[in-house]
Parts: C-alpha cells; structure tokens; sequence
C-alpha cells in the first residue's frame, strides 16, 4: 500500500472510530432504565456494524432526566393549573421511544443521532410550556425531517408511555405494532388494525396542514397525529416493542412461533431476563442482515 493510500486509509478509521464515539455515547446507560410502580422494562440493540446503527432507543424517565419539582412550583407560582396536573402525572408514567431509519448503513446512524437531540430538545419546551409530551413534538420532527433529509432517507418511529397499572399511550409512525403477550394464554395477542392509527414513517410525507409551505393540493400530505391506548391487564402481561430487524431475522422464522414459545417460557422471569432470552434466541437462528431491537414491558402488579 503506498503512503498516500495508508493515509487515506489511516483518516477514514479514524472518522469511523470518531463516528462510533459518537454513537456510543447515544445509547441509553442501565441507569437511564425508567422507574415505575409495578412496571418492569428492559431492552436490547444489536446494531448490524458493533455499536453504529440506524434502530435507536430513547429512555425518558420523567423524574431522573427532569426536574419536575421545579417544574411544579413554577407552573404553580404562575398559576399554570393544567401544566401543574399534567407535571404530576408525570411522576407515575413513563416513555420509551423506539425508531428504525431505512437503510443497513453505517452512516444511517447520523439520522438517529439528528433524532436523539432534536426529540430531548423538544421534550424540555413541551414539558415547560403543557406539562407532558404532546403530538406536536411529532409534528415538528416529521417535518423538518420531510425537509431536510433524502426522499429515501426516513425513519419508522413508535413513541409510548407507560403508566403504572399497565396503560400504555402511544403513537405510530410506520413502525410495527406494539406487542401484547397474555401471560394466562401463553400467547402473542396481536393488536387489531381497526383499533389503532398508524401514520407514514418520520420524513416521507409533509403534513397536510403545513403552515409555512402548505403542500400542493394534488400532493398527498400526513393527517395530523393522534394518540393509541392499550392496557397490560393483568401481572404477567408484557408489551414487545421491536423493529422490523426483529420480525424479519431469519426470514421471518424467528418471529412470531419462536418468540411466542420463549416468552410462554419466561412466564415467572424479569424483563431483563426475557430480554436476554429473546437476544440468545435470536443469535442462535439464521444470519443477522440488520439491527434488532427489542423493548419489554411487563407488567408486575
């Protein structure tokens, strides 16, 4: 190899050492796993390039990542009593987001990180100005994402939160359902289509409502986002977040007989513990051609 390639060569590992860096300090530490009365939730990220990928996982443990107090008693100097209801909630519920961008590249991981802090930026002016996560964060996000990234560079994205006796409230953005395995049948309940709204991936389509560049009015725009509610009804019961990784590996032969007998298995186990069960399962089976991710969340009481 001449010096001038081994230079080259030399640069290009380190941007990608650089850019893995980057990536690692994005994913969520044990520590950022969210706290809440009779909930239990763990997850797993095998990105398909070590710790860069285009699936990434957001914690939002609303009482460790804020400071609700502070919150409250300036919502209540200034008299703000709906921010004041919607900050107590808070301190019983928490969110996961879970987003897959299209694409098995390396760099896919870029739009990811664009995601991570333009979402937590977000997070901190809705909880000052409402109290809570509202689908105006989403409609922000999607379309700056319809403006500023390729037609082919977008993401799926499933954001939820999870109260304490089992409520989960979520939106869905071109991402798989959630999951819902009833611990007294010992099976995968899946969710009937009818029951939920699911919208077009984060960047595909701009809103119809667009105020600062209305679409055409021949051009397909997105409704505006609305809210899903299942319930976890029982101590047992689990949710199974994923991304397509996950129902794709191996062809689809994992997904959903195998997982549905592994969590049948793992009936008295913690969500860290069926997590671990589900990634040993998956890394048994087939080749892996893409990032999977798995979020549990199992109902304890």
């Amino acid at each position: 190899m001449s010096d001038e390639s081994q230079g080259t060569f030399d640069r290009l590992a380190d941007e990608i050492a650089n850019f893995r860096e980057i990536a690692t300090h994005l994913r969520p530490s044990p520590g950022e796993v969210p706290d809440v009365e009779g909930i239990d939730i763990a997850a797993f990220s095998k990105p398909l390039y070590e710790v860069i990928g285009g699936d990434h996982l957001i914690y939002i443990d609303f009482p460790k990542r804020f400071s609700l107090e502070r919150r409250l008693g300036r919502a209540r100097a200034r008299g703000r009593d709906e921010v004041v209801e919607n900050l107590e909630h808070l301190k019983h519920r928490a969110g996961v987001m879970l987003a897959d961008v299209s694409g098995h590249r390396m760099t896919d991981a870029l739009i990811a990180a664009m995601l991570h802090q333009a979402f937590l930026v977000g997070v901190h002016y809705e909880l000052d100005r409402y109290g809570e996560i509202t689908t105006r964060i989403f409609e922000h996000l999607n379309t700056r994402f319809y403006r500023t990234t390729a037609v082919n560079k977008y993401f799926t994205m499933l954001y939820g939160e999870i109260s304490e006796g089992g409520r989960f409230r979520f939106i869905s953005a071109g991402h798989q359902l959630p999951l819902v395995f009833s611990r007294e049948y010992g099976k995968i309940v899946e969710i009937s289509g009818d029951r939920v709204v699911s919208f077009p991936p984060v960047g595909l389509l701009p809103p119809k409502d667009d105020l600062d560049d209305p679409p055409d009015s021949t051009f397909v725009g997105k409704n505006a986002y609305s809210v899903n509610e299942i319930s976890l009804l029982a101590p047992g019961d689990l949710l199974l977040l994923v991304t397509d990784g996950f129902t794709e590996h191996d062809d689809g032969k994992f997904f959903p007989e195998r997982v549905e007998k592994i969590l049948a298995e793992c009936s008295n186990y913690t969500a860290a513990d069926i997590c671990e069960r589900l990634e040993e399962g998956l890394l048994a089976e087939g080749t892996r051609d893409d990032d999977i991710s798995a979020v549990v969340i199992q109902r304890t009481q």
